[in-house]
């Protein structure tokens, strides 16, 4: 399933990431792609904002935050500076898969031979002070039913 809209202000990625904070209960993988400056973070910040997770940020320089104090758990993972996917399954990231986070990945284009077969991407066009295209495209039932319930 597959579903588009344009976030023209900030308040829009505000109200995607809530809405999309309240379907989620746990496990659940969504990954993030798009260009420096798409927004990419900002979608987790109010995503994790909403679940109780009040100061998320971009975990660049360390690959993985962990937020523990909301609804429910959140790894928040930044690959930019990774080369591969050999590289993140280095820290363990088979352990993380196994947990019962809700596991949003920024920049998984450069681990896509690490993504789960059963996702939710979230494709993010735009920089600055441009609107975002978003694109979000599920991939098995439990994502299909994400989607589907997602009121944009």
């Amino acid at each position: 399933m597959i579903k588009k809209l344009t976030a023209k202000t900030e308040n829009d990625m505000r109200l995607l990431g809530e809405r999309l904070a309240e379907l989620v209960r746990g496990g659940e993988f969504i990954a993030l792609f798009g260009g420096l400056g798409a927004g990419k973070t900002t979608l987790v910040r109010y995503f994790a904002s909403s679940l109780g997770a009040d100061a998320a940020a971009s975990p660049t320089f360390t690959i993985v935050r962990s937020y523990t104090e909301g609804r429910v758990p959140i790894l928040h993972f930044d690959c930019y500076r990774l080369a591969d996917a050999d590289e993140l399954f280095a820290i363990g990231f088979d352990d993380y898969l196994a947990s019962n986070s809700v596991i949003l990945m920024e920049w998984s284009e450069n681990v896509l031979d690490a993504l789960p077969d059963e996702r939710l991407e979230i494709r993010l066009e735009g920089s600055g002070s441009d609107p975002r295209e978003v694109t979000l495209s599920s991939y098995g039932v439990t994502y299909d039913e994400l989607l589907g319930g997602l009121e944009l």
